[in-house]
């Protein structure tokens, strides 16, 4: 059934805000996201002790109650009867903006589905943070977020991501990067990758290469921080052709430079993977079979 919301026309109903809260640097938070803090009946917070020690920073006294992954239903339902009751909530989240990445989906849609209003705020994010300084192009772009933990379900998502020509947004941790990346590049082949590491905060960095640079990089660096990960989205499909090797096998192309470059055979199986856009694997396995 149709429901026309209006977010600033007051009723009797409650207000659930979806409050972006800094993802590093606390002077990324907005002066209405302060008032709104400070004026609703409570807070709703993914962290309770992260949030009070934002809130301890801004001299905000609402009190502050946890909606996590672990008691969404149970504390979303107790929400949701503040909301009918005509109380105001605001949704934080442990940075940048709940409902991404995080249970605030299912409160938003719980408090959707009783009709109770839900006002969002602009303000910090990650995701749109990191593309706007990739370097990658960012008219279409494709969020994921985080992928399986498992190698064959992240394969697998993976494998179902490859053909998407647009630029794509991934997040992951430090401790699963090298093996994320790695995978990412025998999957993907060689492209265009930017490891965005701790953003809006001291340590802010951005690692800006092609896949088998930033997998080298990867491997011999100590990884630290949470990582974003923006990903060149795929070649058009097919052989464009003019292409000068178009006529030759892989192992023909290899050979090539081998024999005509210098090259050593790793790198020529590198250079043959980018210029096919293939994975590196699959030119060594027809190469080396």
């Amino acid at each position: 059934m149709l429901w026309q919301q209006k977010s600033f026309v007051k009723d009797e109903g409650g207000i659930l805000y979806i409050v972006p809260t800094p993802i590093g640097n606390l002077e990324d938070m907005t002066f209405r996201a302060l008032r709104v803090l400070k004026e609703v009946d409570v807070i709703a917070a993914e962290d309770t002790r992260q949030t009070k020690k934002l809130l301890n920073h801004f001299d905000i006294s609402t009190p502050v109650i946890s909606y996590h992954e672990h008691n969404k239903y149970t504390s979303g339902k107790k929400i949701v009867e503040w909301l009918r009751e005509g109380k105001t909530v605001a949704l934080v989240s442990d940075a940048g903006t709940p409902g991404i990445s995080d249970p605030g989906y299912d409160l938003v849609l719980a408090a959707i589905e009783e009709k109770c209003t839900v006002v969002p705020l602009p303000g910090a994010n990650a995701a749109v943070t990191a593309l706007v300084a990739s370097g990658l192009p960012t008219n279409h772009f494709y969020f994921f977020g985080f992928l399986e933990r498992g190698k064959k379900e992240k394969k697998k998502q993976l494998e179902a991501l490859k053909n998407i020509q647009d630029t794509i947004i991934f997040y992951e941790a430090p401790h699963r990067l090298e093996e994320t990346v790695t995978m990412m590049y025998d999957v993907f082949g060689e492209r265009t990758i930017v490891l965005c590491r701790e953003l809006t905060k001291r340590f802010e960095e951005f690692i800006r290469g092609t896949m088998s640079e930033v997998v080298d990089w990867v491997k011999s660096n100590d990884i630290r921080g949470e990582f974003c990960i923006i990903v060149e989205g795929a070649k058009e499909t097919g052989v464009v052709k003019d292409e000068w090797w178009q006529s030759l096998s892989i192992i023909e192309h290899v050979d090539y430079y081998i024999h005509e470059k210098k090259f050593s055979s790793k790198e020529a199986v590198k250079q043959v993977a980018k210029d096919r856009n293939m994975p590196k694997r699959e030119v060594y396995q027809e190469y080396h079979q």
